[in-house]
Order: C-alpha cells, then sequence, then structure tokens
C-alpha cells in the first residue's frame, strides 16, 4: 500500500467549487463498488471516531441514499444524496444535502461530481462539489477538508484488506 498516495483539494472561489482528487492502490472495480454499495459505504464514509448509517440507497439515476454521520455518542447528523446521472465504473453525480431523520432536506446543498479512473493498477477518483453559497462553502472549508482526507484515508485502509493485488 502507497502511504504517500495523492490526496489534492483545492478551492477555486470563482467557480464556487472544491475539486477533490485522490488516488488508491486498488483497482477500479473495488473502488466503484466502494462508493455505490451501501453495506460497503458504510464501513468507511465518515471521519472516525464517527460511522456512517445508512437507512436506505438505491443506485440508480433518480435514486437516494439517506443516511447519517453518528457521532460516538449516537448523535446522528441526516443527509440525502439524490443521484442525478451514472456512468457505470467511470463517473456519477448527485445532490448532497443535509436533511433531518424524517428525510425533510434542510438546503442549501452541493452539487457532487464524482469521476474513476484506473492506470496501471491505481484508481484515481477526482471529485468536484459545487456549492452556490459561496459564504457557506468557505464557512465549512477547513472541516470539509479534515473530514474527507480522514475519510479518504479509511477507504484507503479498507481498500488495502480487500484488494486482490
Amino acid at each position: 500500500m502507497n502511504n504517500t498516495a495523492l490526496f489534492d483539494f483545492t478551492l477555486d472561489k470563482s467557480a464556487k467549487t472544491v475539486s477533490i482528487t485522490m488516488e488508491f492502490d486498488a483497482e477500479l472495480e473495488l473502488v466503484w463498488d466502494a462508493f455505490t454499495v451501501p453495506e460497503i459505504l458504510d464501513q468507511w464514509y465518515a471521519p472516525k471516531p464517527f460511522v456512517s448509517k445508512t437507512k436506505f440507497m438505491d443506485f440508480k439515476v433518480g435514486g437516494r441514499r439517506f443516511y447519517a454521520m453518528v457521532s460516538p455518542d449516537g448523535k446522528e447528523n441526516w443527509a440525502i444524496q439524490k443521484y442525478t446521472s451514472i456512468s457505470p465504473k467511470t463517473n456519477f453525480k448527485m445532490f448532497n444535502v443535509f436533511a433531518d431523520e424524517n428525510e425533510n432536506p434542510k438546503p442549501p446543498g452541493s452539487d457532487w461530481d464524482l469521476n474513476f479512473s484506473e492506470q496501471n493498477g491505481a484508481t484515481t477518483v477526482s471529485i468536484s462539489v459545487y456549492n452556490e453559497s459561496l459564504e457557506r462553502l468557505e464557512m465549512l472549508l477547513e472541516g470539509f477538508k479534515l473530514g474527507m482526507k480522514a475519510t479518504f484515508e479509511n477507504l484507503r485502509d479498507l481498500l488495502a484488506t480487500r484488494s486482490k493485488k
């Protein structure tokens, strides 16, 4: 496992977009499944000590994932991901918004565009996150960066145990 693998996090204020690029020492199919299969997603999709809990997920265009990030004391922070476009094993797009436990959205949300590519057995995930409010984006930025880095480290650790290499 390459512990110096790429993690890049960039803010483009003019486009109100955060770009995240992470490289994994794992096959494309494993990485794709880690993002699209709820039983795998819940094993890594929260910065420790939080855990991810998917209530339901229907990975198809127009489908949704309703999930919570659960704190060690049991507090649940819910969110909805609505899938707007899927190109298997290469790209999917979704709208992500915080919600309450009854699936009521708490706007504003953000548009995510996730791209997957494999070269020489390593998979790169490039994510673009657009937020209509630059002020909100800047307010959440440092916590978002730390959370994404920690979450992707969880995925890297999980993939190391699943990789066929």
